[in-house]
């Protein structure tokens, strides 16, 4: 075997190891069927030295080197359009760590919820005793008002003003007051009837003023707390009907759900995007195959000029 045939047969199986490393990266049927033809047609020059080898040096410079240079393309293409959404991925899950060290979770919501019941409870029986002896002394539990503070902006339902007005709505003849707070005489009658026993039901806000709303332990009653002036109110709760009470997610628990699941959504894209092949690709692709399927391929290498060209050409649209 002549010096220039073996150069010939080893580039074209450095250029078909090319390929094939291609095939695999895009997994695409009709350009593994391509790789194996290529592969039949490379066999085909080796056991016949009778053949043209110069023909199989021509298919490659033609086809084959060209083919391997589109798909190149577009791999890095898509490569850096799915880097970009792998970038998103990771500026999202620095968010989300951000987010992580301040969030008060449902879990922690449920907890003080108990907790700040049983404060409102205990500040209504020291209110009690307070009213009931005339006592200069301050009612309230500590940090009472820290629960607001605290889930008032994430957890509690948003209602217009207007409501917040009518909730808030009181005839002062019907009250008892002093310099800490102030009660309906009627809810506080009713709260030492069932020994102040009651449950936190709904966080209410409009703007930064805020109101929770409790349930009696023993019937079906309501009352508001104020956090803002230290009052105490009936509340009928139909007024809130059609309203969606008790979130399940803080807004900053939403935000970091939400910026999970499109990072699920990115990374799934990414895997799609980086193997995407444009349609016109492959339609010319199948063309091809057609090409160097017929068993006359031999007979035509010379109708790879216009093929080779549409590859070129496609090295240098928009489309990839």
């Amino acid at each position: 075997m002549d010096e220039s045939r073996v150069n010939i047969i080893n580039e074209s199986t450095r250029v078909i190891s090319k390929l094939q490393l291609l095939t695999v990266f895009f997994n695409n049927d009709v350009l593994y069927k391509i790789y194996l033809r290529t592969q039949v047609i490379h066999q085909l020059f080796v056991t016949n030295p009778d053949l043209d080898i110069t023909k199989l040096e021509l298919f490659h410079l033609q086809f084959t080197n060209t083919l391997i240079d589109l798909l190149k393309k577009v791999k890095k293409n898509n490569e850096a359009n799915a880097d970009l959404m792998l970038d998103e991925v990771q500026l999202n899950n620095e968010l989300i760590g951000k987010m992580d060290d301040t969030v008060y979770t449902e879990h922690d919501f449920n907890n003080d919820k108990q907790r700040q019941a049983l404060k409102i409870s205990q500040s209504l029986r020291k209110l009690y005793e307070v009213l009931s002896s005339d006592a200069d002394v301050y009612p309230f539990a500590k940090n009472v008002n820290q629960f607001s503070a605290r889930y008032g902006a994430d957890y509690f339902l948003e209602i217009p003003v207007a409501l917040l007005d009518e909730l808030l709505h009181y005839n002062p003849a019907e009250l008892y007051t002093n310099k800490y707070a102030t009660i309906q005489r009627k809810l506080m009658g009713r709260l030492c009837k069932y020994d102040f026993r009651l449950s936190f039901y709904s966080g209410l806000k409009t703007a930064d003023i805020t109101l929770e709303v409790y349930k009696f332990a023993d019937i079906d009653q309501y009352f508001l707390y104020s956090p803002a002036n230290n009052i105490f109110l009936f509340c009928d709760v139909t007024r809130l009907n059609g309203l969606t009470l008790g979130s399940t997610l803080s807004k900053k628990e939403r935000i970091m759900q939400e910026l999970l699941d499109k990072n699920v959504r990115l990374q799934s894209s990414a895997g799609v995007m980086k193997t995407h092949l444009p349609q016109e690709i492959t339609s010319l692709l199948e063309e091809n195959y057609k090409k160097i399927a017929d068993v006359d391929f031999l007979q035509h290498m010379n109708s790879f000029d216009v093929q080779a060209n549409i590859l070129k050409t496609m090295l240098n649209t928009d489309i990839i």
